[in-house]
């Protein structure tokens, strides 16, 4: 009788389990059903992601009446301290990022709510610009959330490559050295390019000469540092041209200074975006350096239209590309660069023996 009883019960307890089973499968296909017209009805949002209330419009007001109302609370030498640049270069600057990219355009929603502004976006790049922090950094001023801080960022590196690149980035044409003669012609300089023509150590050079380090090539418009030197004359000159070379360096510096991305770790970016970064950072750079010259010597080439650039085409015959050719084998003698090099050994080691002498 126990046997019978001990079997029904055992046969009850696997009818439960099979009952359990069936309801915890029926359970999961509902939830899996919910689950997905909920995501149908909220047209692509996460599925439990919480939204905060970060009050946008009200930050946005708040970033308007701070830097760019006609009375702002910050005056412009703050502005230009946080910003990098004056407030009309960073208004053109960011009126034409918004013409080309309409991600920057302030639109609404789905459900009719405001997003965020152009202000808001830009100023979330600038500021991971300038100070080189993380995009999450920007959220408590600007209440822009961390994806969208590196979404902007990302397109607006990329729309000032695309919109300003062509000008900022081009090598220097006639006009560029036409104009730089005439602001030098005050100062004592002609208004004509004057030719490469000088002598050193008793040896006639016609072109004029680069210092630079060991990674480039042996040509005569060349002149690299002598490493491991061993005798005075040697040593004096490596000195000399250190010297020299730190003023291109902290060139590089100022860079460094006014975006501070530059000199910090790459974090998560990917190369292409660095490069962007990199880029639109010097051309951001050449811009303000052009910016901040005297505006009534100085003309803004940057509103020119491709149509108002006309150039000359030669139909000479082939004359100048021989001489260019010509040129071109000249640059690369390896014995011009040799006797350059010790040429100005010498001529820097008389012109020390003379001040040591004078002193």
């Amino acid at each position: 009788m126990s046997k019978m009883k001990r079997r029904m019960i055992h046969q009850e307890e696997d009818e439960s389990d099979d009952e359990f089973d069936h309801f915890m499968t029926v359970m999961m296909g509902e939830y899996r059903e919910r689950k997905h017209e909920q995501r149908k009805r909220h047209r692509g949002s996460v599925f439990g992601h919480k939204v905060y209330d970060r009050s946008r419009e009200e930050h946005d007001i708040k970033l308007y009446c701070d830097y760019f109302a006609e009375n702002p609370v910050y005056l412009e030498k703050y502005f230009r301290r946080r910003f990098r640049m004056s407030r009309p270069l960073f208004n053109r600057i960011a009126g034409a990022i918004r013409r080309h990219d309409p991600y920057f355009v302030q639109k609404r929603n789905a459900a009719g709510k405001l997003g965020f502004s152009s202000l808001q976006k830009i100023t979330a790049a600038f500021r991971q610009l300038a100070y080189g922090v993380p995009a999450d950094y920007v959220d408590e001023y600007g209440r822009i959330g961390e994806s969208i801080a590196i979404e902007s960022l990302s397109r607006f590196v990329r729309s000032i490559c695309e919109v300003f690149g062509k000008e900022n980035l081009r090598a220097p044409n006639e006009d560029d050295t036409t104009r730089l003669l005439h602001i030098a012609e005050p100062r004592g300089f002609s208004g004509e390019a004057l030719a490469v023509n000088y002598t050193i150590n008793g040896h006639n050079y016609d072109m004029g000469y680069y210092l630079i380090d060991g990674i480039y090539p042996t040509w005569s418009t060349f002149v690299k540092i002598i490493k491991g030197a061993t005798n005075l004359k040697d040593k004096n000159f490596a000195a000399a041209q250190e010297s020299q070379r730190k003023d291109v360096e902290r060139a590089f510096g100022i860079l460094q200074a006014r975006f501070a991305i530059v000199r910090g770790s790459a974090r998560f970016w990917d190369e292409a975006t660095l490069r962007d970064i990199m880029m639109a950072c010097i051309i951001m750079h050449n811009m303000i350096t052009e910016d901040e010259r005297d505006a009534d010597r100085l003309e803004v080439p940057y509103d020119k239209s491709d149509a108002e650039t006309t150039g000359v085409v030669s139909r000479e015959g082939t004359s100048n590309f021989l001489a260019f050719v010509q040129k071109h084998h000249e640059i690369q003698n390896r014995h011009m660069h040799r006797q350059l090099q010790e040429d100005l050994v010498e001529h820097l080691w008389e012109r020390r023996g003379q001040m040591n002498r004078q002193q």
